[in-house]
């Protein structure tokens, strides 16, 4: 089967594939690993302007290497998973001091670099390097599950085992790289999670679901949990008269990490009470913002903003580790969750 249906999608690709995306232009590993990193779980109409704007300050690996880590958090803000742009900055200084700024062109290479698992490796050895090389991202996994109608979801192991040896068994010897972008436009555009459309898929006769009409049961979907919810206060302190608000760094792991973001309390907590404690700061004049829900892959968070413009030290706040008068006027140069940004943005007309 490998072989027609191979030969079926890219004859489809040849025709209908997308072609003009920004990082199928000038096509190196550099290119190809920053949109990878980029697409995954991420959209690609999402990812065009991040892409761009990145490779516009970033042009080369030694130029990512060189930044610092805020600047590259701060071109990352809004587009989640901030874990990515970490790894994205650590591998890079991998990339300059391990192997003089040359992308590595071996599996077990790309693998040992931070961020870079085998279908992300793959796709830099195929599509930069044009070695014969398997990718399994989110739609090739859905494709190969309803051409073959694999039970199960697609994050149980034995499915996970069957869906590599499946997919490499697919791989053609020759354009590897056109094969690989071809199964990632046909899960995006046509073999889509929720309305697949059938009757435009190059390979629809050769796919199983379709032929039983029972796509929509590939892949198996996951039992449904109820999403847990957490709550916190974001204290916002801002000084009027110099125009800035206090911003502390987080800690680089968990949510939003490596990120600036305003001091953050729990809700059955005092404000006046937390910032006396952990700020010395005494406040004089508060209040509580309308709170607004952001919703993260696992959790939802309510977030309660407390604006405090009206407050004195007890001692030099500025003593804390991590953390800045930030100006509000100043264009952003640092990484700030989606949250933190639009409170910021409300900020300026304050």
């Amino acid at each position: 089967m490998n072989h027609k249906f191979s030969a079926l999608l890219l004859n489809w690709y040849d025709q209908q594939g997308r072609k003009n995306l920004p990082w199928r232009e000038k096509i190196t590993p550099y290119r190809v690993w920053i949109s990878e990193i980029m697409l995954q779980q991420t959209q690609v109409k999402t990812v065009i302007p991040y892409f761009q704007r990145f490779l516009a300050r970033f042009p080369s690996i030694t130029d990512l290497a060189a930044a610092s880590e805020d600047e590259v958090l701060s071109l990352w803000t809004g587009l989640g998973y901030y874990a990515r742009a970490r790894n994205l900055h650590h591998a890079a200084k991998q990339i300059v001091t391990q192997y003089s700024g040359e992308f590595p062109n071996t599996l077990a290479a790309l693998q040992s670099l931070s961020g870079i698992g085998k279908s992300t490796a793959g796709a830099i050895l195929a599509i930069a390097f044009q070695q014969k090389a398997t990718i399994l991202d989110g739609n090739v996994k859905r494709v190969l599950s309803r051409v073959y109608a694999l039970e199960k979801n697609t994050t149980d192991a034995d499915l996970l085992s069957q869906l590599w040896e499946v997919a490499t068994q697919q791989t053609p010897e020759k354009r590897a790289d056109d094969y690989a972008q071809a199964m990632m436009d046909l899960g995006a555009t046509i073999c889509k999670r929720g309305k697949p459309s059938c009757e435009l898929c190059p390979v629809g006769l050769t796919c199983v679901a379709n032929l039983q009409d029972r796509q929509s049961e590939f892949p198996a979907k996951k039992t449904k949990k109820n999403m847990p919810t957490r709550s916190v206060q974001l204290l916002i302190l801002h000084d009027i008269q110099s125009q800035q608000v206090f911003l502390q760094k987080r800690p680089p792991t968990g949510i939003w990490g490596g990120l600036w973001s305003f001091p953050e309390c729990l809700m059955d907590e005092d404000p006046a009470k937390w910032c006396e404690k952990n700020l010395g700061l005494r406040i004089k004049n508060m209040a509580s913002w309308s709170s607004f829900k952001h919703v993260f892959t696992h959790f939802q968070l309510t977030i309660t903003p407390i604006y405090i413009d009206r407050f004195e030290y007890k001692k030099n706040v500025m003593d804390i580790q991590q953390s800045v008068w930030y100006t509000l006027k100043k264009s952003a140069d640092r990484g700030f969750p989606t949250p933190v940004k639009r409170l910021l943005e409300i900020l300026q007309g304050v």
